[in-house]
C-alpha cells in the first residue's frame, strides 16, 4: 500500500511538471507514448476520485448508523437532510469524474490523430520520392546503358543490309525484341569473331541483369504505386476522422488547415467550453452530449486498426522487394557493371523497411489498452 502511494505521488509530480512545461500538443510523441501517458493520467484521476468516493460512502454509512440509533425526530430529519446532501455531492463527483475521463481520452485521442497524420504525410512523401517509372526503366532497359548503345552502333555500321532486321517504332521500344534484333544482325554482320566476342563481353552483365530483373523491377514499381494509392486512402480517412472527431465540440476547420495554422490550442479551448456546457446540462441533454464525444473515440480505434493493417502490409511489401533485389544470382560476378541506381534502390528499400519497423510502426492498442481508450477502464496493480 505504501509502495502504491509512492507511485501515485511520483505520478502526480510528473503530471504537474508536464502540465506546467507544455500544452498537450507542444511535443511530438509517438502514439504508444500518448497511450501510456493516458493510462497514467486515468489511473491518477481514478485514484484521487476513488478516495473521495470512499470518504462520501463512509459518511453515508455513519449517518445511516446514527439514523438507526437516533430517537429524536428533529435529529432524524437533520440526518436525512445530510444524507441527501452527500448523495448530491456524490452525483456531482460522478459527473466530474466522467467529464475529466472524457477530457483526457478526447485530448489524447486528438494527439494520436495529430501524430498519425504526420506519419501519413511522411509516407506520402516517401512514396512520391521512390524510384519513378522512368528511373526503373533506366535500370531494367539495356537501351539506357551506354555500353549497349555502343554495341548497337557497331552492329548497325557492320550489318548486312540485305538480311538485317529493321523494327517498327512499336517493336523498337520492346526490350526483348530489340535485343533479339541486335544479336540477329550481329550474327550476319561483317564483324570478326574476335570483335563479336569483345562486344558481347562488354555487355554480357548488362544484358544478363536487365533481362533477368526487368519483370521484378517493374513489380517493385507497380506495387509501390499500389501502396501510394492505399496511403492516399488512409490520408482521406484520417482527414474525415478529424472532421467527425471535432464536429461535436464545434470546431469546423479541416485537419490540414489546423496543422498548417498550428491551431491545436483552439480545439483544446473548444473542448473546455463543451465540457463546461455538459456540466450544466441535465438528463437526456447531458447524456447526448456525453455520447457525442464518446463516439469519435470509437471511430479513432477503427482508424488505428486500418492504419496498423496498412503499415503491416507496407512492411511486408518492402521485405518482398528486398528479397527480389537480392535474388540476382550474378551480382558478385557483375558487381562493377551494375548501375548505381540499382545499388541506390537497394539502399532505399533497407531504409524503408527500417521506417516501417520504427518510424511508422503500428499503434499498440489491444486488450486492456483498448478498454482504456473505449471506456476509460484501468487495471490497477
Amino acid at each position: 500500500m505504501k509502495k502504491l502511494h509512492c507511485q501515485f505521488v511520483l505520478l502526480l509530480c510528473l503530471l504537474t511538471q508536464q502540465m506546467q512545461s507544455n500544452t498537450p500538443f507542444d511535443i511530438k510523441k509517438e502514439p504508444n507514448e500518448v497511450i501510456a501517458e493516458m493510462k497514467l493520467e486515468l489511473q491518477y484521476l481514478q485514484k484521487t476520485h476513488n478516495d473521495k468516493y470512499w470518504q462520501f460512502h463512509h459518511q453515508l454509512e455513519q449517518l445511516s448508523n446514527s439514523l438507526v440509533s437516533e430517537t429524536n425526530p428533529e435529529q432524524k430529519i437533520n440526518v436525512l437532510i445530510k444524507k441527501d446532501q452527500i448523495r448530491e455531492q456524490l452525483l456531482l463527483l460522478q459527473n466530474e469524474t466522467n467529464n475529466e475521463i472524457s477530457k483526457i481520452r478526447y485530448l489524447k485521442g486528438l494527439q494520436i490523430i495529430k501524430t498519425l497524420y504526420e506519419k501519413v504525410l511522411s509516407l506520402d512523401h516517401h512514396f512520391a520520392s521512390v524510384r519513378t517509372l522512368n528511373e526503373i526503366n533506366k535500370i531494367s532497359n539495356p537501351n539506357q546503358y551506354p555500353e549497349y548503345s555502343k554495341l548497337k552502333e557497331v552492329v548497325n555500321a557492320k550489318k548486312d543490309k540485305k538480311t538485317s532486321l529493321d523494327l517498327t517504332s512499336v517493336l523498337g521500344t520492346n526490350t526483348i525484341v530489340s535485343v533479339v534484333q541486335t544479336f540477329t544482325n550481329m550474327i550476319t554482320s561483317g564483324l570478326t569473331k574476335a570483335e563479336k566476342d569483345k562486344e558481347i563481353a562488354d555487355v554480357e552483365c548488362i544484358l544478363d541483369f536487365t533481362l533477368r530483373m526487368q519483370n521484378d523491377l517493374n513489380t517493385i514499381y507497380f506495387e509501390t504505386a499500389f501502396l501510394q494509392t492505399s496511403n492516399d486512402k488512409i490520408k482521406q480517412e484520417i482527414e474525415l476522422l478529424f472532421k467527425d472527431y471535432t464536429k461535436p465540440i464545434g470546431y469546423s476547420a479541416s485537419l490540414d488547415n489546423c496543422r498548417t495554422n498550428d491551431d491545436w490550442e483552439s480545439i483544446t479551448q473548444k473542448m473546455e467550453d463543451y465540457l463546461s456546457k455538459m456540466k450544466t446540462a441535465t438528463g437526456n441533454s447531458q447524456y447526448k452530449m456525453q455520447v457525442n464525444i464518446e463516439f469519435p473515440i470509437d471511430r479513432l480505434l477503427q482508424f488505428i486498426t486500418q492504419y496498423n493493417n496498412f503499415i503491416d502490409q507496407g512492411g511486408k511489401f518492402y521485405e518482398k522487394f528486398k528479397i527480389i533485389l537480392n535474388s540476382y544470382e550474378n551480382e558478385k560476378q557483375c558487381e562493377t557493371k551494375l548501375p548505381l541506381e540499382y545499388k541506390k534502390l537497394k539502399s532505399d528499400i533497407d531504409v524503408a523497411i527500417n521506417k516501417f519497423n520504427v518510424a511508422y510502426k503500428p499503434v499498440e492498442v489491444n486488450g486492456t489498452k483498448m478498454k482504456e481508450i473505449l471506456y476509460g477502464l484501468n487495471e490497477f496493480d
